[in-house]
């Protein structure tokens, strides 16, 4: 209220009024909002839009001002009231049937749902024994260690790899590759080369450092707020040290591309910067590309030259986003392969193959290489064959039989899942740290070995959405709602048609919910005891930390206690704490995000022998009113 009637009395000295915010649907949707409450309409509105904050670019956009796209602000809207009217009509009904202070979302319960059917997935998987069998081999006029390795693949005449499925097989194929001669059949030779990764956008980002770093989304968002935000470097004072960090565009001012192309010249020579500047088009679905790529503000601000003025966190992450954006506009690197079937001739004909690759020129990859997922079936790993020619007779050194069995698909991790959200358009790039630490808060999920795994909480309620509103946590209706969002952006759908079309029959489902969902709370256990206030009997209840006695008044009266210790001696189990990859300082345990009276905080997993605490990233010092003093504003911020 204050801002506003700040604005109103701007209005009565000026003549005109630019709107600057975001270029995005929640940007124009902020502008309209001004408009409304701070009666902008007496004065000439122009709204003015800039992707890069930059001299240029902002001049650029008010020579060339327009008006408020009211199609924007629709979709906006429309996203708005959705996502209420999922979670603010859903998640009572959770808290009513399963447990408290439970929530559901339309991305939320999406992601969760892929996170529990791929754990059904993994439950359900039988493994299947298979078989492989290779060769070490060697040419005839042995020059040093020339041996290599080469994979049976089947019978020369087929054309598809044979599978061998039990020990018995693979015996009998390795009977004959012993009493088998060996020759070249063909050598295949190519030139590959591999184009570096664009710079990051939030979801990258976010994946990468986990894979590198181990940072959590959270995590990495709170440190990357902290470079956007500026710290102070030597006599530069407070420097913004990145780009803003919630961007789903891989596009890069044309100031940072030529800047960054200069620094390669002169850091690494001209032969590692490619003849053109590379741009990068590939949109991430459903992007808004409001702004431009995360990158550092100034290319020629070398991690190592500013490590100093930040934590060792912080530096990991610049360091991270640096290297990127600078590999990013080098040179690609090439790969020499070379492929080598190998006849085996005995009663049958089979054939054996061998891959090698070596590096002829580094590129990029001198700098920095992204990380592969498992799901990655790259290799990189060099592997240099000898010089081998059609014809050739080979020797067998050793055959190698090796029985295998099929895996299930892996756990999500946060770099995995973030990335499956992304393909599937669910979400956006201000949303994923936010889910992801929902669900842990919840305590749907919980972080094992660096998995993500579903608990039995997260089974419970995952189940129960699915069956009552299968169409909300379908990923697909998600995706499709992204679209008919893009389509109102566009003017080409009505934003109140949408709502319509998806309300009316959400309604219906609602009802049917409401009659139909089991309650699969435990009901009220009575006690002998009862209220010291009231004289009411108390009943054991259980809440959000575990069971508790309670006055039967309630809410008349509110008396509490803890559950007195059971029969065998044990107390009541704490309130869970998640775990962090962080260390601590002290006596090298994990630290743990636990909740106080003022909050999270972290604090050694090895209280009480190890009593460590300090505050979580990006979490500045609170202050707090004193009984009897001046009113003090809390400053903490998670």
């Amino acid at each position: 209220r204050k801002v506003v009637e700040q604005l109103k009395e701007a209005l009565k000295k000026t003549s005109a009024v630019y709107l600057a915010t975001d270029p995005d649907r929640e940007g124009e949707a902020i502008s309209w909002h001004l408009t409304e409450a701070a009666a902008l309409k007496k004065v000439p509105i122009h709204r003015v839009v800039f992707h890069e904050i930059t001299e240029d670019a902002i001049k650029e956009a008010f020579l060339h001002p327009r008006s408020l796209d009211m199609n924007l602000v629709d979709a906006q809207q429309a996203r708005r009231i959705l996502d209420r009217l999922v979670g603010y009509k859903i998640s009572p009904l959770l808290c009513r049937n399963v447990k408290s202070k439970l929530s559901a979302g339309r991305v939320q319960s999406a992601a969760l749902k892929l996170i529990v059917d791929r754990e059904q997935e993994i439950l359900a998987f039988v493994p299947q024994e298979y078989w492989t069998v290779e060769a070490e081999l060697a040419k005839q006029e042995k020059q040093g260690n020339d041996s290599f390795i080469a994979k049976f693949i089947g019978r020369s005449a087929d054309s598809h790899p044979l599978e061998i499925h039990t020990e018995q097989e693979a015996k009998d194929i390795t009977n004959q590759l012993n009493a088998a001669i060996y020759a070249v059949s063909d050598v295949r030779k190519k030139k590959v080369t591999r184009q570096p990764a664009p710079p990051f956008i939030t979801s990258t980002l976010q994946q990468e450092a986990w894979r590198k770093l181990h940072f959590s989304a959270p995590r990495t968002m709170a440190l990357a707020q902290q470079l956007y935000e500026g710290l102070p470097i030597a006599e530069e004072g407070a420097m913004g040290l990145i780009t803003y960090m919630r961007t789903d565009s891989t596009i890069v001012s044309e100031t940072a591309l030529h800047e960054t192309r200069e620094f390669i010249t002169s850091k690494f020579g001209t032969e590692f910067l490619p003849s053109q500047v590379r741009r990068f088009t590939k949109k991430v679905k459903g992007a808004q590309e409001a702004h431009e790529a995360i990158r550092p503000t100034r290319t020629s601000r070398e991690p190592d030259s500013i490590k100093q003025y930040l934590t060792h966190d912080q530096g990991l992450l610049y360091e991270l986003i640096w290297k990127r954006m600078v590999a990013s506009q080098m040179a690609a690197a090439s790969f020499q392969t070379t492929t080598v079937d190998i006849e085996a001739k005995e009663k049958e004909r089979y054939l054996l193959r061998a891959t090698g690759s070596v590096m002829e020129f580094p590129g990029f990859l001198s700098l920095y290489s992204e990380t592969k997922d498992e799901s990655d079936t790259r290799d990189e790993e060099q592997i240099r064959l000898p010089r081998l020619i059609q014809g050739e007779q080979l020797s067998l050194i050793d055959l190698f039989p090796s029985q295998h069995f099929t895996q299930p698909p892996p756990r999500y991790n946060e770099a995995s899942l973030i990335k499956s959200m992304e393909e599937r358009g669910i979400g956006r790039p201000s949303t994923y740290a936010p889910i992801i630490s929902t669900l842990y808060q919840r305590e749907y999920v919980h972080r094992e070995g660096g998995k993500i795994c579903p608990l039995e909480l997260g089974f419970t309620v995952s189940q129960l959405l699915t069956e009552h509103f299968s169409d909300i946590v379908d990923t697909g209706f998600t995706a499709q709602m992204e679209e008919k969002l893009d389509n109102i952006a566009q003017g080409k759908l009505s934003w109140v048609a949408v709502l319509r079309a998806f309300y009316d029959p959400f309604e219906e489902t609602l009802h049917k919910a409401s009659e139909n969902m089991v309650s699969l709370k435990e009901p009220p256990q009575p006690t002998d005891e009862t209220c010291p206030k009231c004289g009411k009997p108390m009943v054991v209840r259980t809440g959000r930390y575990g069971k508790f006695i309670a006055c039967t008044g309630f809410p008349k009266c509110k008396t509490t206690k803890a559950l007195a210790d059971d029969e065998n001696g044990d107390k009541p189990a704490p309130p869970p704490s998640q775990t962090t990859d962080e260390t601590c300082p002290e006596c090298g345990k994990s630290m743990a995000i636990k909740k106080g009276r003022f909050g999270e905080f972290l604090a050694c997993s090895g209280y009480p022998d190890c009593k460590t605490t300090k505050r979580l990233p990006g979490q500045k010092k609170a202050t707090y009113r004193k009984k009897g003093s001046a009113s003090k504003t809390k400053k903490s911020r998670v």
